[in-house]
């Protein structure tokens, strides 16, 4: 019969390495961002505890201890209201995991986790291109380049699928179907989850073109964006290429882009924005961006009232401007099981 400490470590090995990928089927990222909560538990209960990871046991998870984990990475780590609702939202499901397995050993860590209330975290504003301001984007990449090719096909491709970034990480040369209307693309979404979204001519012929460039027409396995020492790019590598051209766009237009930061969720957002100003269904743009219910797509009706009433406010101040108004993360490797590092 396995000791008690081993029970922690094993559980949480188990849910980390095969339950949440192979049964749950959540992104990498979502495991990235798991296994990242976990660390910090770890971290907390070796310095601020002395209890190692090998001796952590569920009966240590009492709920003064799990508080004071949670204000431990709000207040000596910075964390905001709503990254400590994700650590939070992490230790509940794994909480689940456990007590469904072994309910004596894990259903007092289950209990102190349901008591504790997720922080009320303030409304974030999510950043959103003009029309004027894609454009202005799309064109500022050097096509001659190829760097500023990739960037261009890659931003643009972005708007017209309204992606994610880690999708379009993903995306192979057999996931796109060219035809005379365009070309069609087999999207794999959160959660293994797969659509099938089109995009127009013009932008289809730039893609087209692009794997031309590259040679790799006829090799279907090869991912379409690579990065300068990667095959496949990473959603860093693409957030870095939204920095770079929003920086510039910025400089060169300072009366646009007056969001402090555009990552690169800002073109999918945009996206929406724009379908739903443009008519197309609710019921349509959630099939087309891949969300699981309706009431994730609501949230760019208030998006795209934001958007008018910015056009609005710019229109007024250009044309009567005299009645205008005024306008890290780091854990210590030591005292960590590999599954974790």
């Amino acid at each position: 019969m396995k000791n008690e400490h081993s029970g922690f470590l094993d559980f949480l090995n188990a849910y980390i390495s095969n339950y949440l990928p192979c049964a749950v089927g959540v992104s990498g990222n979502t495991i990235k961002s798991y296994k990242y909560a976990f660390r910090l538990l770890i971290e907390f209960m070796h310095r601020q505890k002395g209890i190692p990871a090998d001796k952590i046991t569920f009966e240590n998870m009492n709920y003064e201890t799990l508080s004071e984990f949670l204000s431990w990475i709000e207040n000596e780590r910075g964390c905001s209201a709503s990254t400590k609702n994700q650590r939070l939202s992490a230790l509940a499901s794994f909480s689940e995991y456990a007590q469904n397995r072994d309910f004596a050993a894990a259903s007092v860590f289950r209990s102190n986790i349901n008591k504790i209330p997720a922080k009320k975290a303030p409304k974030k504003k999510r950043a959103v291109f003009s029309t004027q301001e894609v454009t202005i984007l799309l064109r500022l990449p050097d096509d001659k380049k190829d760097t500023g090719l990739r960037d261009k096909v890659l931003l643009s491709l972005m708007y017209a699928s309204g992606a994610r970034a880690q999708e379009i990480c993903d995306l192979k040369v057999g996931n796109i179907q060219f035809h005379p209307k365009g070309a069609s693309l087999n999207i794999i979404g959160k959660g293994g989850k797969s659509r099938r979204i089109g995009i127009p001519v013009a932008c289809a012929s730039m893609v087209k073109q692009y794997l031309g460039h590259r040679n790799l027409n006829g090799k279907p396995e090869r991912h379409v964006f690579s990065s300068q020492t990667h095959e496949q790019m990473t959603v860093s590598c693409i957030e870095e290429i939204f920095k770079k051209y929003v920086n510039i766009a910025k400089q060169e237009n300072p009366l646009l882009f007056q969001e402090d930061s555009y990552p690169p969720h800002s073109m999918r957002h945009s996206t929406a924005s724009s379908m739903l100003e443009a008519g197309v269904p609710m019921v349509v743009i959630k099939n087309f961006l891949g969300h699981a219910s309706i009431q994730s797509t609501q949230i760019y009706a208030e998006i795209s009232q934001n958007t008018v009433d910015k056009h609005l406010r710019e229109w007024n101040e250009k044309w009567f401007p005299q009645n205008g108004a005024d306008e890290k993360e780091s854990v210590k490797q030591e005292n960590l099981p590999n599954f974790l590092r």
